[in-house]
């Protein structure tokens, strides 16, 4: 992945699905969360633990089936095994990036939502990233 693209998606994204989100405060997807949060953009938060409850101020969702809205970049903090089914849900509500986390590699996942016309993004964190490449807030 080169980073003219990380930085095309980074940019042009504006609402995140968060797939594995935690209330946990010691886990990845909860401080990765809360610095996208503080980044901009706006992050759905998709747990079936925390369906219906409130996350860092934002309302969780228990599938991306669920998520009212738009969806840019689902963003997954699951194992690679369970991103298949994620990049089959990702798919079915339209969204224009699957961007699996550090430690998450799915070549399957990966073809199915370039298939099927997403942008892949695999192996890697925004929260990392965001800072490397200089960028500051999504535009409006």
């Amino acid at each position: 992945m080169n980073d003219q693209t990380i930085r095309d998606v980074l940019t042009s994204t504006k609402r995140i699905a968060l797939v594995g989100a935690s209330d946990r405060p010691e886990r990845p997807s909860y401080y990765v969360m809360k610095y996208l949060l503080d980044q901009g953009y706006e992050v759905v938060p998709v747990s079936p633990k925390l369906a219906g409850k409130t996350l860092l101020g934002q309302t969780a969702y228990g599938s991306l089936a669920e998520v009212p809205g738009k969806v840019d970049m689902v963003d997954v903090f699951r194992n690679a095994e369970a991103a298949w089914g994620v990049a089959q849900e990702a798919i079915a509500i339209g969204a224009k990036t699957l961007w699996l986390q550090m430690g998450v590699v799915n070549e399957q996942a990966a073809v199915l939502a370039q298939d099927a016309g997403m942008t892949v993004i695999m192996d890697r964190c925004p929260k990392m990233e965001i800072p490397r490449l200089g960028l500051t807030k999504p535009a409006a």
